[in-house]
């Protein structure tokens, strides 16, 4: 083990330790169809007069927050809109949506969307919180530390896990730079799971926030920080994800299909809040920087070349992996299920119409990516292998669509 891989190693033991002492509950859950309609009557008991409800410009064209606006002026609750939102939240962002929180008084914080929104969201209460701060100063792990405002997330997708998770991934795009801010006061305190919101979702992004789910449960379930729970959450979504993602994609009103894989994203979101994700994470982040590629899809698109990067540091995880998901071998070695597992994922991606690499990647921006890529993995990630620059650029390489 060279002196780094000693270092990074030490780095994550010491971090897994570490958390051990820190607030690892979750969010209160509204669950089922139609329960969207009872946070406004939650948000009134808890004193609320007025809140601020970030979301984006697509969901407010199809009139989506609508019964939530209106239930929160039914109660007597004022709101302030932010629905600028971009595809990756940029601090312009952050910084519009807290300015508009402060001029109308606000008390508290909605998130309502898909990953986007609640990234906003949560950059908007860590400047709240730490007014004195830039949101690159408050760049990586416990710089917020300060309670949030009371915060809610309503997912219209199922896939990013955010309204559970620690973190948010904010966009800077004049350095075109995309990175995460981490602590647990991110998370968000109530949280509302109504499939009834995903039912008009596309196709494509029905598939790709599903197989962002995915990579949450596998990066979470291989890598080196696992707890029980977080193992046993990641199980329990890579299951439900096997079983009704295809389903939800080929029929959007299909309620129960949509009903799990909110629950599957939650649980993913689960374990990898606290057992961390991986290289899929870092590269697909630096790749949405670089050239706005959705997150989602990114994720989708690099998860089975990185497994494949692996080997056999991953083979006997993610044989746990096929067996929760219902995958058999010829052989049922660990080996093979594992590669039966990668197999999968790549034929899931093919069925729902997710290319096999990138026509955007650029030769010459390869090495940035790259080393972008590892200064936000390394030593952070737990990663079953850890990969060194060269390593990084050729995966990249393979990424690139030729012609």
């Amino acid at each position: 083990m060279s002196l780094y891989a000693f270092y990074c190693r030490a780095f994550q033991k010491a971090l897994k330790l570490a958390t051990i002492f820190l607030d690892w509950n979750g969010p209160e859950l509204l669950k089922g169809a139609g329960s969207v309609k009872e946070l406004p009557k939650l948000i009134k008991s808890h004193g609320l007069q007025k809140v601020l409800v970030v979301t984006d410009p697509g969901l407010m064209k199809i009139g989506l927050p609508a019964p939530l606006l209106q239930g929160l002026e039914n109660q007597g609750i004022a709101a302030a809109v932010y629905d600028q939102t971009n595809p990756n939240p940029t601090i312009q962002n952050i910084e519009q949506a807290r300015a508009l929180y402060v001029a109308q008084n606000c008390q508290g914080i909605i998130a309502f969307g898909g990953g986007s929104p609640m990234d906003c969201a949560k950059g908007v209460g860590a400047r709240l919180v730490r007014p004195k701060k830039t949101i690159p100063q408050l760049r990586g792990l416990l710089k917020v530390i300060k309670k949030l405002p009371p915060f809610y997330a309503i997912p219209t997708t199922a896939g990013t896990g955010s309204e559970t998770t620690i973190a948010a991934v904010v966009s800077n795009p004049e350095t075109h730079e995309k990175y995460p801010i981490n602590d647990p006061v991110l998370r968000p305190r109530y949280a509302v799971l109504d499939p009834e919101l995903t039912i008009g979702l596309p196709p494509h992004i029905t598939s790709t926030t599903g197989m962002d789910a995915l990579t949450h449960a596998v990066e979470a379930y291989i890598g080196k920080s696992n707890t029980r729970d977080t193992a046993q959450k990641s199980l329990d979504a890579t299951r439900l994800i096997f079983a009704n993602l295809e389903a939800a994609y080929k029929n959007g009103k299909n309620l129960a299909a949509r009903d799990a894989m909110l629950l599957a994203s939650f649980y993913a979101g689960v374990a990898f809040t606290r057992a961390y994700v991986g290289y899929v994470h870092a590269i697909a982040h630096n790749l949405g920087g670089m050239y706005n590629v959705p997150h989602g899809l990114a994720n989708a698109i690099i998860l089975p070349y990185v497994l494949d990067y692996y080997g056999e540091s991953a083979h006997a995880r993610l044989a746990d992996l096929a067996d929760a998901a219902g995958i058999t071998s010829p052989n049922d070695s660990a080996a093979g299920k594992a590669k039966a597992f990668i197999a999968e994922i790549r034929a899931m991606n093919e069925r729902m119409g997710i290319p096999t690499g990138f026509d955007c990647i650029q030769e010459s921006d390869i090495p940035t990516i790259a080393s972008r890529a590892l200064k936000e993995a390394n030593p952070l990630y737990p990663v079953p292998k850890l990969m060194n620059l060269a390593d990084c650029i050729g995966l990249i390489r393979t990424l690139r669509l030729q012609g």
